[in-house]
């Protein structure tokens, strides 16, 4: 079977790595010639996820089209997808996650739990919900990993509001951000991955770490999961989905944002699990019975990101050391050049004792950094 990826970054790239135990054949289209996936496929091309024309010849050489990020042009999938072309996920949930504003109205017409928000069209909408503050304002289209997110205190906040479409939400009291990874495949079948807990960079915005599974009651692991489940349906979406979470201080879950692809915080399921989100995900898009989805045990993962100033070719310094350690993965993207606060791989941590695992969290973010070659001197994997 002929499956194209849209994107060629390292969600594409672990895509890859999963599907060489199937018989697929994987096709990726990525507008940077030396994408991660560049160099794991054959049937690489380069060209542009935002041009109709691109995409949809692209499309038209395979059997079911799927992404690795949301930025791609829907009108192309569209197309496919009434000619005969399997486009999973379907161009219409896509669309309504390209948009954070249709997707928070989404949640609230499926009766599904988030933060009350407001729509603002302009800027000037929001002196009218100087009352809503604190809130965070997010732009409706283009934001990612942190950026298009805008923290609101007070009104004096409001000269540096985004100039386009966007909304206004309610800041949570947040006591853990959780995410679910959950899959569906044709026939209906769905399967949900335990809850992790995720820990943000207050800096860069990103996740830090990740631990697996989160520490939550039984009752809020279950109510998450059901979240999860209920909002793939409503979706109608065949793939595999990220919904993020907050669990309030009140006890009360929200849905934050989702993401209807692979995803960072379901990284550590390739050793951690008894299927991975990538195998889940071609099991789901080729409509395979979906794999177990239970922790094989206890589990984190470490974001690991290009250090402030460096920039330009990489190294990856205590490299050896790391490996070194019992129950260390690494996974490095095969991106040539680092710059601050750029993914350039990740740690899974392996540990069912918690003090042992969070002290191994410490000594990868302390011996394993991600440098330039120009500023390091000596031997960065020493």
């Amino acid at each position: 079977m002929k499956i194209g990826i849209l994107g060629g970054g390292q969600l594409g790239r672990m895509l890859l790595q999963a599907a060489f135990n199937y018989p697929v054949e994987l096709h990726v289209l990525d507008p940077d010639p030396q994408a991660p996936c560049a160099a794991a496929t054959p049937y690489f091309k380069t060209g542009s996820l935002q041009d109709e024309a691109t995409v949809y010849a692209f499309g038209k050489q395979v059997e079911v089209l799927t992404i690795e990020i949301e930025n791609v042009n829907v009108a192309a999938l569209k197309r496919l997808q009434a000619e005969g072309v399997k486009v999973y996920p379907q161009p219409h949930v896509i669309e309504t996650i390209q948009d954070k504003r249709l997707q928070k109205q989404f949640f609230v017409q499926h009766q599904i739990p988030t933060a009350p928000f407001v729509l603002i069209d302009h800027p000037s909408d929001l002196h009218k919900h100087a009352n809503f503050l604190p809130a965070f304002m997010k732009v409706g289209k283009g934001g990612y990993d942190g950026r298009g997110v805008l923290p609101l205190h007070s009104p004096a906040d409001f000269a540096q509001a985004f100039q386009a479409p966007s909304l206004l939400e309610k800041a949570a009291d947040i006591h853990k951000e959780i995410s679910v990874i959950v899959a569906r495949n044709e026939a209906g079948e769905v399967r949900a991955f335990p809850p992790v807990e995720m820990v943000f960079d207050p800096q860069l915005n990103l996740v830090d770490y990740l631990l697996s599974p989160a520490q939550l009651t039984e009752e809020q692991a279950a109510e998450a999961q059901s979240i999860a489940c209920r909002l793939i349906e409503a979706l109608d979406m065949v793939g595999i989905l990220a919904v993020e979470m907050f669990l309030n201080r009140d006890g009360s879950l929200w849905v934050n944002e989702v993401a209807p692809r692979p995803h960072n915080s379901g990284h550590h399921t390739i050793e951690a699990n008894y299927t991975s989100q990538y195998e889940q995900h071609l099991r789901a898009i080729t409509n395979m019975p979906l794999g177990c989805t239970d922790s094989r045990c206890a589990a984190a993962m470490v974001n690991l990101l290009g250090e402030a100033g460096h920039y330009g070719a990489v190294y990856y310094r205590g490299l050896k050391r790391a490996l070194a350690r019992k129950g260390v993965y690494v996974h490095l993207y095969g991106k040539a050049e680092t710059k601050p606060g750029r993914k350039m791989g990740h740690v899974t941590l392996i540990d069912d004792d918690p003090d042992s695992l969070q002290a191994n969290i410490r000594y990868i973010k302390e011996v394993l950094k991600v440098e330039s070659r120009a500023a390091v001197s000596g031997n960065p994997q020493e």
